[in-house]
């Protein structure tokens, strides 16, 4: 059996010029939801520049509540069930059935408190539907 890759290894195999990024998006998730547990993709990398390299995705439970991925230029934070979170500050993309998503071009974008705002009150919302 092979053995699953972590977070960590999938890190580093990212461009350097995003990792920074992604690890800020990662303390962000980690700070917003500390008991969530964080999986990491067992993907490799994509073929294509414009193709997402999904990295990890962080649960509640047996709900996954968002997800990191990598691009060539930049990472992005992805909600599950964003539709459904209060976005007030227009940060979330996407028109799917539920899922979301926002570009985070740089460290700072993760650590802005809107960001992080969106980030806990999706564990909320995961939270609330466990209960």
């Amino acid at each position: 059996m092979a053995t699953q890759t972590t977070v960590s290894e999938q890190v580093k195999k990212i461009p350097s010029t995003v990792r920074p990024t992604v690890n800020a998006a990662r303390r962000a998730v980690k700070t917003a939801a500390p008991k969530a547990k964080e999986i990491a993709y067992q993907s490799k990398p994509p073929r294509s520049k414009s193709a997402m390299w999904k990295l990890a995705r962080y649960a509640m439970g047996e709900e996954y509540v968002v997800g990191i991925g990598a691009f060539s230029t930049y990472a992005a934070l992805f909600f599950y069930r964003g539709r459904e979170l209060d976005d007030a500050t227009g940060l979330l993309q996407g028109s799917g059935k539920d899922a979301r998503f926002t570009r985070l071009r740089s460290p700072a974008d993760a650590e802005r408190p809107a960001l992080k705002r969106l980030v806990r009150n999706a564990f909320a919302l995961a939270s609330a539907r466990r209960e």
